[in-house]
């Protein structure tokens, strides 16, 4: 772990130990955290690969390693220090995650499940669900809070357009040969695209880069390091994706983006209101988020419609780049 507070200072430990679209949603009550405990070394339980991201959001002092299978609460027995002065469950909303905190007995602990623990609001985004159970405990907190800073390196495709055709489920992958229709849209009105994916992912990634038309060079599979992803994003004219982590770090880094959603409604998990970020969802019965197969609302997004909005937004980054000049344009 890395720190910013001396080894005096007293720790404030966060549980959130999920994926790279959770963190980038909980970055508004972490910085809430931050601000309200100035004087607290502020530690995130979370997996160890997305420590490069949890300090870019200037909200984290140190990552304290651990994770799960799935969504599941880890276990947190393996903490180095003394018991933390304060935990706060930014996890879950039920006993598991918060005894996981208890176990290392905080002099003051945090919880939707402890016995003084706000309410959980129901049919809440997730930015703001967790920034209305801060203000229970009275700790201000922003959802709109979420940019992160510009990446300190280079993109490795300038003013691309990023499509991402994976997601964590196969209820949340909208079909590889309708992604490489709106591929081959995109290159056909003279757009470069690049294709995206994450460890696991690369038999996908080939499948729409194939069907797509997209030389080798433009397909980017394996799962890139966290810098190279970010500055990736940050400098892309326009991202594609499902309901994944890298439709929040577009947000995060005020790129336009188009996201594709099913089963799990934008209201909950979606983007702020905002032109430059488009969600398209076919509302209709509850479908299963962690289900093998494209969800039946997922399906109903045709790759005209994609196609199109996609290629909206594009014309008006273009026309913002003839007025304003390249400078200004591509400013964060």
């Amino acid at each position: 772990m890395t720190t910013e507070h001396p080894p005096s200072a007293p720790c404030l430990l966060v549980l959130r130990a999920l994926g790279l679209g959770d963190l980038l949603a909980g970055v508004p009550a972490l910085r809430g955290i931050r601000r309200a405990f100035p004087g607290h070394r502020v530690v995130l339980a979370q997996p160890p690969g997305l420590t490069e991201l949890a300090l870019a959001t200037g909200a984290v002092d140190a990552v304290f390693p651990a994770e799960a299978p799935g969504r599941a609460v880890p276990v947190l027995t393996h903490w180095p220090g003394p018991p933390p002065d304060i935990a706060v469950d930014l996890h879950g909303n039920g006993p598991e995650s918060r005894d996981a905190l208890a176990a290392l007995h905080p002099r003051r602990l945090l919880a939707h499940a402890c016995p003084d623990g706000p309410p959980r609001p129901d049919h809440a985004n997730e930015r703001d669900r967790w920034c209305a159970f801060l203000r229970g405990y009275g700790i201000p907190a922003d959802p709109a809070d979420l940019r992160l800073p510009p990446p300190a390196t280079r993109s490795p495709a300038p003013g691309a357009v990023v499509v991402h055709p994976g997601a964590a489920s196969g209820s949340r992958r909208w079909p590889a040969e309708r992604f490489a229709a709106v591929v081959r849209c995109l290159r056909a009105a003279g757009h470069h695209v690049v294709l995206t994916g994450g460890p696991g992912e690369d038999a996908l990634v080939h499948a729409v880069a194939e069907r797509g038309g997209l030389p080798g060079g433009d397909v980017l599979t394996g799962g890139l390091p966290y810098g190279r992803l970010s500055a990736l994003v940050a400098e892309a004219s326009l991202v594609l994706s499902g309901d994944t982590g890298l439709a929040h770090l577009a947000v995060a880094h005020g790129t336009r983006s188009v996201t594709l959603f099913g089963p799990v409604s934008p209201r909950l998990w979606g983007p702020p209101p905002s032109p430059d970020h488009l969600a398209l969802w076919k509302p209709g019965p509850p479908g299963d988020p962690h289900g093998r197969t494209p969800d039946a609302r997922l399906l109903r997004i045709g790759t005209g419609e994609v196609a199109a909005v996609c290629l909206t937004l594009l014309r008006e980054v273009r026309g913002r780049s003839r007025r304003l000049g390249p400078e200004v344009a591509h400013a964060r």
